[in-house]
């Protein structure tokens, strides 16, 4: 299953007294299931950003803890910084990283805005994705007049808070809470002035003044400024969604202008940290424009920090600029994948019925993927086989990137089992209770029904890229290819009579037709092109 994980990135009005800095930053940190990857202070603005993820429900504590914190230690009436604010936690956003949604983030913006207002009688704004009203969407909009002006603006009506009474508190002034998209601050490295990389900064961004004329880079904003430590000048830009506008997009754009001024562009860098899936697109990107062969996903990313430059002030680290790798945890020895051959098969031999025949299955299918991928790769790389190179190029990803797929089904399968098992143990004794039951035991079969028939489709999806390996395999991997063919049939085989099964409770009647006639097909499927491909693999040999 994938892991909820939400970024929140508070900013308070406290940038001088380390006292207060470390203290917030304890009490973010000391809150449970919460990471606390970055705290940025700055002198001149008086004020720190902190940057923590955790799960949707770990990231609220996390962020009520660190407002507990500074409301106790931070003083708006004395507060003074170049940056422009409202109160002692100026800003709020909560960002969807992996296995969450924005709508997720929504939910938590309110349910943090709803309970630290009530708990510090503070005002609360909402903004961003979380904002109900277009004219107090943006921050700007909200944080207009600062905290100066605050208790004035209170008194009308159409600012009154989204949670919290209309009151102006000197101590605290108001907090912006909302839910917004990654923002990626990315800074391009320029040998040049200020003033051209400023220029180059004016024609690449969105424009600023109409967001409804869309800018060169949509969603970006962006400046030039000068590094005195560096002698280079930096175009900088802040990525305000990086599935518009990519990082690569920022760069080669930059590089097309710079290179029109006859100015060298000599690397980039990425300031705090970074989704991996921008850089996986920041490959893809490369890998497409120059038609390369990039399999692993470590290759991948070597590939972007290296076409980016992104090393070229200071060393980027992927362990310590990835969110998704700084948070990873272990790898779990109770998850099925991570077992040893041996543990897995006697953890299957057990007195217990799961893992079963669905989790043996999705093994076996991963196991006839794995083959088929290394018959690809072994028909791939010397001189001799160069003439196949197109084909092999387009094969090996397919069947390569199938392992993974078909590999988490066997933990899929064992948590589904487990997920229905849990819902017929809820209690009934009420109307509500027996809803509640009803709703878990109908999303707990359709789950369970689920998984087998993805590895069944999984499966079938791979007999065409077999075919097309058949005509250009190495003759000496032949066996391999043969038992790939019937690990899969196998695992459709397994989906079937697994489907099945879970078909003929009493709770699955309403899905029966439907579903039966679909694993009815996939499993003719499978028994017909397995026949096929063994067929056309004999063939092949006698030739």
């Amino acid at each position: 299953m994938t892991k909820q994980i939400i970024e929140c990135v508070p900013n308070f009005s406290e940038g001088r007294n380390q006292q207060v800095i470390d203290a917030i930053a304890d009490a973010i940190r000391a809150t449970p299931g919460v990471s606390l990857l970055d705290v940025d202070a700055g002198a001149s603005t008086n004020r720190t950003v902190y940057t923590f993820v955790g799960n949707p429900i770990d990231v609220i504590e996390g962020a009520l803890s660190g407002a507990r914190a500074a409301y106790q230690l931070i003083d708006m009436t004395k507060h003074k910084g170049e940056h422009k604010r409202l109160g002692a936690m100026d800003v709020c956003p909560f960002i969807p990283v992996a296995g969450v949604t924005m709508d997720d983030c929504v939910r938590c913006a309110h349910e943090f805005g709803r309970r630290v207002a009530l708990e510090l009688n503070i005002p609360i704004f909402m903004y961003g994705y979380a904002s109900k009203q277009d004219y107090r969407k943006e921050v700007p909009q909200i944080r207009a007049g600062e905290y100066e002006q605050l208790a004035t603006r209170l008194l009308d009506p159409i600012w009154a808070p989204d949670y919290g009474r209309a009151e102006f508190v000197p101590k605290w002034g108001a907090s912006i809470v909302g839910a917004r998209k990654f923002l990626i601050a990315y800074n391009v490295n320029l040998v040049s002035t200020k003033e051209q990389a400023n220029r180059i900064a004016l024609i690449i961004r969105a424009n600023q003044t109409n967001p409804e004329k869309v800018g060169r880079l949509p969603a970006t904003q962006a400046m030039g400024w000068y590094l005195k430590e560096q002698n280079i000048a930096q175009v900088t830009v802040n990525i305000l969604d990086h599935e518009i506008t990519g990082i690569h997009d920022v760069y080669e754009e930059v590089i097309v202008e710079a290179t029109k001024l006859k100015l060298p562009v000599t690397g980039s860098e990425i300031v705090g940290m970074v989704p991996l899936q921008s850089l996986l697109d920041v490959a893809q990107f490369y890998i497409e424009r120059e038609n390369l062969f990039v399999l692993e996903e470590d290759q991948k990313i070597h590939l972007a920090i290296n076409r980016l430059g992104l090393s070229s002030i200071s060393q980027f680290e992927p362990n310590k600029r990835i969110i998704e790798y700084m948070v990873r945890e272990p790898e779990s020895t109770s998850r099925l994948i991570n077992q040893t051959v041996t543990g897995f098969v006697r953890m299957v031999g057990d007195r217990t019925t799961a893992p079963g025949g669905g989790s043996v299955g999705a093994n076996v299918g991963a196991l006839g993927a794995g083959l088929a991928s290394m018959v690809a790769k072994l028909s791939y790389g010397k001189k001799i086989f160069e003439k196949n190179d197109p084909i092999m190029r387009r094969l090996i990803p397919i069947l390569h990137e199938s392992v993974e797929k078909i590999l988490k089904l066997v933990d899929e399968d064992t948590d589904a089992f487990t997920e229905y098992s849990e819902a017929v143990k809820l209690p009934a004794n009420n109307e509500q209770e027996k809803q509640i039951r009803l709703e878990a035991i109908e999303k707990g079969i359709r789950t369970a029904i689920s998984v087998p028939l993805r590895l069944a489709k999984l499966s079938n999806h791979l007999w065409s890229p077999i075919e097309e390996l058949i005509s250009v395999f190495h003759l000496p991997t032949t066996s391999d290819l043969q038992v790939s063919c019937q690990c899969l049939r196998t695992a459709v085989y397994a989906a079937y009579y697994n489907v099945q099964i879970n078909l003929d409770m009493d709770d699955a009647a309403h899905l029966r037709e439907e579903i039966s006639k679909e694993i009815e097909t996939e499993l003719a499927t499978a028994e017909s092109k397995c026949q096929q491909m063994l067929s056309l693999i004999e063939q092949r040999n006698q030739k």
